[in-house]
C-alpha cells in the first residue's frame, strides 16, 4: 500500500487510512509543529498519522547522518515513510549536498521497509525570488534519490500567485507563519494520504475561510490535482 503511494506499486492500491511517519528536519518542519498539524488534518478526515520527530535548528541532512538519531530512529523499522528537509539548497553546491546526502538516507530508509520523502521548503523572504530554484533543487534531488516530492513551497509559490499578500512567513521571514504551516502540511498530508483537501473538515483553526480555500486549492494544484479555472484562487 505504501509502495502504491508513494512509487513502486500498482496505483489500483487503496490509499491508506493510517500511516507512521518520521519528520527529519530542522526548524522549518518544528516551527509550529508541522507534524502535528499533519496529524490533525488526517484526525479531521477520519484517518490516522503517528509520527515522530527529530528536528535540530540549522541541521542538514548530512548533520542528521552524523548525528546518527534520526539513523537510530529508521533501524527501529517502525516507519511507513520518512519526510525529510534540509535549508533551501538553491545554490549549486547546496543542491548536489541536497542530493547527495537525500539519497543516502533514502537508501538507509528503505533498507529498513520505510519508504523516503522530501519536503520543499521554501528561501528566506529577502531571497524570495529564488524560490524557483528551491523548488528544482528538490525535484531533482527527490527524483535522484527515488523519494516521493512533497512540495510545500510549489504550494506557497501558488498562494502568492493568487494574493501576494497571504502570510506564509513568521516574524523572521524566513520560519513559517501558522498559516505557512497549514500551507505545507495540507501538502504533506494531502500526498501522502491520497486524500481529498478542499474540504470543510480541513480548513485553517483560526484563519478566514477565504484564506483556508485558497491554500487548499494551492496545495491541490501543487500535487497536480486539476482544478477548474474558477477553483484555482479558491
Amino acid at each position: 500500500m505504501i509502495a502504491a503511494l508513494l512509487g513502486g506499486a500498482s496505483s489500483s492500491a487503496a490509499p491508506p487510512r493510517s500511516l507512521r511517519v518520521l519528520f527529519v528536519g530542522n526548524s522549518l518542519t518544528a516551527t509550529n509543529d508541522l507534524p502535528a498539524h499533519a496529524a490533525a488534518l488526517a484526525e479531521a478526515s477520519g484517518r490516522k498519522l503517528e509520527y515522530g520527530t527529530v528536528a535540530f535548528g540549522g541541521y542538514n541532512l548530512e548533520d542528521h547522518w552524523s548525528n546518527g538519531e534520526a539513523r537510530r530512529a529508521l533501524a527501529s523499522g517502525s516507519w511507513d515513510v520518512v519526510v525529510m528537509q534540509q535549508g533551501p539548497s538553491a545554490f549549486p553546491e547546496s543542491q548536489a549536498d541536497l542530493r547527495l546526502w537525500a539519497t543516502r538516507f533514502a537508501d538507509e530508509a528503505r533498507s529498513h521497509g520505510t519508504r523516503p520523502a522530501l519536503l520543499t521548503v521554501w528561501p528566506e523572504g529577502w531571497r524570495r525570488a529564488a524560490l524557483p530554484e528551491v523548488i528544482k533543487s528538490y525535484s531533482r534531488a527527490a527524483a535522484a534519490a527515488g523519494a516521493a516530492l512533497l512540495p510545500a513551497g510549489v504550494a506557497w509559490q501558488l498562494a502568492w500567485r493568487c494574493s501576494a499578500r497571504v502570510a506564509l512567513y513568521g516574524a523572521d521571514d524566513f520560519h513559517p507563519s501558522p498559516t505557512g504551516t497549514y500551507a505545507a502540511a495540507l501538502v504533506v498530508y494531502g500526498r501522502l494520504f491520497q486524500a481529498p483537501l478542499r474540504t470543510l473538515e480541513l480548513r485553517g483553526s483560526g484563519l478566514p475561510a477565504r484564506t483556508s480555500t485558497l491554500l487548499q486549492a494551492s496545495a491541490a494544484r501543487a500535487l497536480d490535482r486539476r482544478l477548474a479555472p474558477r477553483e484555482r484562487c479558491g
